[in-house]
């Protein structure tokens, strides 16, 4: 099952002078590279200065979007239009984001569930998708300026430690900027091969990439042998980076001139203002001992050295992650024979020092640590490209694998071009009270709806002890063996009950209807997610529907004849709005809903605990 080279607007199979670009979409910045004579190049601005694109997305009052250096000036002067670091909010729900909602400047709805999160800007509700889309659809622009040619394949670096979710939200955010990305690779793989390590299938190493950017955190222990790379294991923290550098050493700034943590949080244009001011003096300090700077009208000085006591913790943190990825790999430190610097927060003097004092060796950091990555997924799009034959292509899948979920949506369990052999789960749930059979429609494709896609079989899950909705745990796993016969299983974990089906290899398509299939996904892309994004409008609408007449029953003793009124009003508007065809206006009518309710069922449960806690001592 090879790669399917597609040329995406004649509708033909590629020439094989194709050109694939590498991206490295990054939290902070992101960049764009390609092979040039030879050796891989970082794509430039217009002016052919400046090579990073910085990860932000500006909405301005007439609704058009500025992506880069445009939108990072309206970080200060218009924060809750403006958003920055998406990458962190990539495949994660409210509650993973929680903790650090007031790092950002702009609205990410919190209705304290674990549905993924959205940002509202103005009436408009965005998924974190939907916003890296716009960043990879401005660095496609980029490319295509330089080359002077439509460019619609590329390679998507993401850090080793993103999820399942993250790594297909990554791909559905390039496939909706019009891009069919080829591979999604991991960051510190890319950083290796752009410093050369493994294209000499003779020679076998193993390294260890220190990966440190603006909001993640990576170490990879990685074994090369024969062009090979083997990831022996991965550690990190995805909420980790030097934004959080930046937080510590604002607060610092602030403690200095004589101000509190409320300055900030009374005024999103003041913190990003601090924020901005803080990353500005932690570029200073890494070529100077001592920075003077003004923060709100007051002149402060800055040593290297409180700086370096403010980010010790963070530090450390970072080589506990390199001591438990040694350990998972059986490793020592003296084990590794090469540590490549990754990311522009290892510019930072005592990050170089530390790393090199646990690994008892200087660190490779000749390239430029911002760019790094770029560079390698350029040199892994190479090779895919076919010019770098020596080195491994494992089989892969040719077409995304997934399930019909409700309202006819397409579940991706495996992504396309996910290497084989591969093993793959998912958990779901009923919709409906006292469920007891459930259809699992196995579906090949690469759009948003089933009825897009091409149908393999399906089974009945039967037998499911009736429960109340979304009680049972059904897990739904997705096998294919090295020969590419794909076997789908379906779990009830609770009772035990389970059923399977097998279906063969290839899937019976020609490369011809799959090179159909990718382009349909691109030419679709856009009008495939407002789809989406509705219907997932409309299921979230039914479940709090449902869940507000529960609501309603459960607590009619407590609730006050004006509060059941407006909940009711609340839940005829919400209803009228899912019949409708406009997503933010149903989103809208589930923040009212969620807004006015949230506080109403904190006070019931309250109420249970304490008539539960009647007359009983706490010791």
């Amino acid at each position: 099952m090879p790669l399917i080279p597609i040329n995406m607007r004649e509708g033909t199979l590629a020439r094989s002078d194709d050109v694939i670009v590498g991206i490295d979409l990054g939290t902070t910045n992101s960049l764009v590279a390609y092979i040039k004579d030879g050796k891989p190049y970082c794509i430039r601005d217009a002016a052919g200065k400046h090579a990073l694109v910085p990860s932000i997305v500006h909405f301005t009052p007439d609704g058009q979007m500025l992506v880069g250096d445009a939108a990072r000036e309206k970080l200060v002067s218009d924060p809750a239009n403006t958003i920055y670091s998406v990458k962190r909010l990539m495949g994660k729900s409210y509650r993973d984001v929680a903790d650090i909602q007031d790092f950002f400047g702009y609205q990410i709805l919190d209705d304290n569930t674990e549905s993924l999160v959205k940002i509202r800007v103005r009436d408009r509700f965005f998924t974190p998708i939907e916003l890296s889309a716009e960043i990879l659809r401005a660095l496609k622009q980029r490319a295509e300026r330089e080359l002077g040619r439509a460019i619609t394949k590329a390679v998507i670096t993401v850090p080793a430690y993103f999820n399942d979710n993250q790594r297909q939200a990554t791909r559905d955010a390039g496939r909706l900027a019009g891009l069919d990305v080829l591979r999604i690779v991991n960051e510190p793989t890319a950083a290796a091969l752009a410093y050369g390590i493994g294209l000499d299938p003779t020679h076998s190493e193993t390294i260890a990439v220190y990966d440190l950017g603006g909001g993640t955190f990576d170490i990879s222990i990685l074994k090369i042998h024969q062009g090979i790379f083997e990831v022996l294991s991965t550690h990190g923290d995805t909420f980790l980076g030097g934004d959080d550098f930046d937080r510590l050493l604002a607060q610092l700034l602030l403690q200095k001139a004589g101000f509190t943590a409320d300055v900030v949080l009374s005024d999103k244009a003041i913190g990003q203002a601090i924020r901005l001011q803080a990353e500005r003096v932690k570029k200073a300090l890494s070529s100077s001992e001592v920075v003077d700077t003004e923060v709100l009208g007051k002149t402060v000085r800055v040593q290297r050295e409180e700086f370096e006591q403010q980010i010790e913790p963070l530090i450390q943190r970072t080589l506990e992650c390199c001591a438990s990825a040694l350990r998972d790999a059986r490793l020592q430190p003296a084990d590794i024979e090469k540590v490549v610097l990754v990311g522009g927060s290892t510019r930072v003097p005592i990050i170089k020092r530390r790393v090199a004092e646990f690994f008892g060796r200087t660190p490779f950091d000749s390239l430029d640590p911002d760019e790094v990555v770029a560079l390698g997924a350029a040199v892994q799009a190479d090779i895919l490209a076919g010019n770098q034959r020596d080195l491994l292509l494992l089989d892969v899948t040719p077409l995304s694998l997934g399930i019909e979920t409700l309202g006819g949506l397409m579940d991706v369990i495996i992504p396309r071009n996910s290497k084989i052999p591969i093993r793959a789960s998912r958990q779901y749930t009923t919709s409906v009270d006292g469920q007891k059979n459930l259809k699992i429609a196995v579906y090949q494709g690469e759009r948003d709806l089933v009825q897009h896609n091409r149908k393999l079989g399906e089974f009945i899950l039967s037998g499911i002890p009736p429960m109340p909705a979304g009680l049972p745990k059904i897990e739904v796993v997705f096998l294919i063996n090295a020969d590419g016969i794909l076997t789908v299983r379906a779990r009830e974990l609770r009772s035990g009950i389970e059923q399977q089906i097998e279906i063969r290899p290839a899937y019976g398509l020609t490369e011809e209807e799959m090179a159909r299939m990718l382009m349909d996904s691109i030419t679709h892309a856009a009008e495939d997610m407002q789809v989406r994004a509705l219907q997932e409008a409309r299921n979230e609408a039914q479940t709090l529907l449902l869940a507000g007449e529960k609501f309603l029953q459960q607590n009619d003793l407590s609730l006050s004849e004006i509060e059941k009124s407006t909940i009711r009003s609340l839940l005829t508007s919400l209803q009228e709005a899912a019949k409708g065809e406009d997503k933010d206006c149903i989103q809208t009518a589930i923040q009212a809903l969620n807004d006015y309710t949230t506080p109403l069922a904190h006070r019931a449960m309250d109420a249970v605990i304490q008539e539960a806690m009647r007359g009983k001592k706490i010791s």
